[in-house]
């Protein structure tokens, strides 16, 4: 491995066959860099994928209603259903254990002022646990506190936008804003990557304010819950039934309307949403597999070539006393070497050109492709392993070809 006239002898032949060398390298590189592109993609497809169902928590529960379409207990149908609080202290209290978080929701559109700014926003009356179900982030401040809850205070918390639109100069925190009449002190402020600029036009205030400003209202317009992530996706499913039974017995609505009251599971979707991403890894895995297989196959070819080529030096070697042993050396360390400098050329092009093309692809649902260093790794050991094999199988048989038969051959 360390013999110094070895290297020498495998540097001038690859001198002095640009053209095989060249030949040789190129499958291996093209290899690595088509598989390594193809499973950046692959990544960048699932990333997408992700992104977009991970808005919300993926374990959510909502919870609304409409009206209903089927006359039921004595009750005429296109009857309005309206939750109310005590649906959501009945929710709370009858499955704890498989509830994670949960928020009753009551929304309102009012206008809201800070000195000559104004403009309308969506009002959301919730609690704190919000924050979790709408994975947002605080960048400044804090969020609804029990504490507001139970003394009705006029606190807000305001999307990054809201802050953007009204208050521009200095931090908001403590700032007044005037919604729809009535004074609030902001205290938080938070982003919310997954709903965009949309929610982040949005100011939350504690629910008991809001419903309070609403001449004290006690009504709902959704509740959210996040279930327990102990429960399997059949379980979720099955608790978010009994809660639609649970609903529908209370408000006397049919067990067959289905527009009365509306409950969505992200359970039904998680198992549609695992299947996808699965049969997705297999096939890029497969095309990434089967390039791979391409360029062993070329690799073997070539070398079966290159020993045929050389049957003669071969011939050679041994009539001048070459052991089997050494020619066999010789010709596994050429391939060895050609392999692991193209591989490295591929590797670099492939992960070159995966962040030239970052996010540029993301209107076709491709974001941030990339491949894990341990799938390269495992790929490129891969064909390593290939090159020493194609490399050896041919030279063991030339070794073994008697040297007046090795010089007689053309």
């Amino acid at each position: 491995m360390f013999d110094i006239d070895r290297w020498q002898e495998i540097f001038a032949s690859i001198r002095s066959n640009v053209l095989r060398t060249v030949l040789s390298g190129f499958t291996v590189a093209l290899g690595l860099y088509i598989f390594i592109v193809l499973f950046g993609i692959g990544t960048g497809l699932q990333n997408a994928f992700t992104q977009g169902f991970a808005r919300d928590a993926q374990n959510l529960i909502s919870i609304f209603t409409g009206k209903t379409s089927i006359a039921y207990a004595g009750l005429q149908e296109n009857r309005s259903v309206t939750l109310r609080n005590e649906d959501y202290e009945e929710i709370l209290a009858a499955d704890p254990e498989k509830i994670e978080y949960s928020a009753p929701r009551n929304n309102a559109s009012y206008l809201v002022k800070y000195g000559k700014e104004s403009g309308f926003y969506q009002i959301s009356g919730t609690t704190g646990e919000e924050i979790y179900i709408e994975n947002r982030k605080m960048t400044n401040g804090r969020y609804i506190s029990p504490g507001d809850l139970d003394r009705r205070l006029n606190v807000a918390v305001i999307g990054r936008m809201v802050q953007r639109d009204l208050i521009k100069d200095g931090s908001p925190i403590g700032k007044d804003l005037n919604i729809n009449g009535t004074m609030f002190k902001v205290i938080g402020v938070f982003s919310d990557e997954g709903g965009g600029d949309w929610e982040e036009r949005t100011i939350s205030i504690p629910i008991t304010t809001l419903q309070q400003m609403k001449k004290g209202s006690d009504s709902l317009d959704r509740i959210y819950i996040t279930y327990n992530q102990i429960l399997s996706p059949a379980e979720a499913l099955k608790y978010s039934d009994e809660l639609q039974k649970q609903l529908k017995a209370k408000h006397k609505v049919s067990p067959d309307d289905e527009n009365a009251i509306i409950v969505r599971n992200n359970a039904k979707n998680l198992g549609d949403t695992f299947q996808f991403m699965f049969i997705l890894t297999l096939i890029v895995g497969f095309i990434g597999m089967g390039t791979l297989l391409a360029g062993i196959i070329g690799i073997s070819n070539i070398m079966v070539y290159i020993v045929k080529e050389r049957t003669q030096e071969i011939g050679v070697r041994k009539a001048i006393g070459a052991k089997p042993s050494s020619i066999v050396g010789l010709i596994i360390q050429e391939s060895i070497i050609i392999t692991l400098i193209s591989g490295l050329i591929g590797v670099g092009l492939g992960v070159l050109t995966l962040s030239l093309i970052g996010d540029s692809l993301e209107k076709y649902f491709i974001l941030d492709p990339s491949v894990g260093w341990g799938i390269i790794l495992a790929a490129f050991f891969c064909l390593i392993m290939s090159g020493l094999i194609a490399g050896f199988v041919p030279a063991y048989r030339a070794s073994k070809i008697k040297p007046i038969e090795a010089l007689r051959s053309e």
